[in-house]
């Protein structure tokens, strides 16, 4: 079972997360999304298309930019549509 942590509180769990470039990529079913806020900030990567961010929030602590997704990705990245990895000081374990 791999977890995303941050803050004390789990973010996510699953055992079936899909690990691309040292990233564990969480199925959205297994992210507690009520702890995700919509961030205006993308980036793009040549290989798997744009990325739409997410800011972790857990109580009145805020994790800019912590989280993302590719909701469109270049068909070789199809395995991590809509899957969700975190960073920036979130535990992934």
């Amino acid at each position: 079972m791999v977890t995303a942590v941050w803050e004390d509180t789990t973010i996510a769990s699953s055992g079936e997360t899909v690990v691309v470039e040292g990233h564990h990529y969480f199925p959205p079913s297994a992210v507690d999304l009520s702890l995700l806020e919509m961030s205006p900030h993308t980036s793009v990567c040549p290989i798997k298309g744009l990325a739409r961010y997410f800011h972790v929030r857990v109580g009145e602590a805020l994790n800019e930019n912590a989280a993302w997704t590719y909701n469109d990705p270049n068909p070789v990245a199809e395995g991590i549509r809509n899957h969700i990895a975190f960073w920036k000081g979130v535990e992934v374990a």
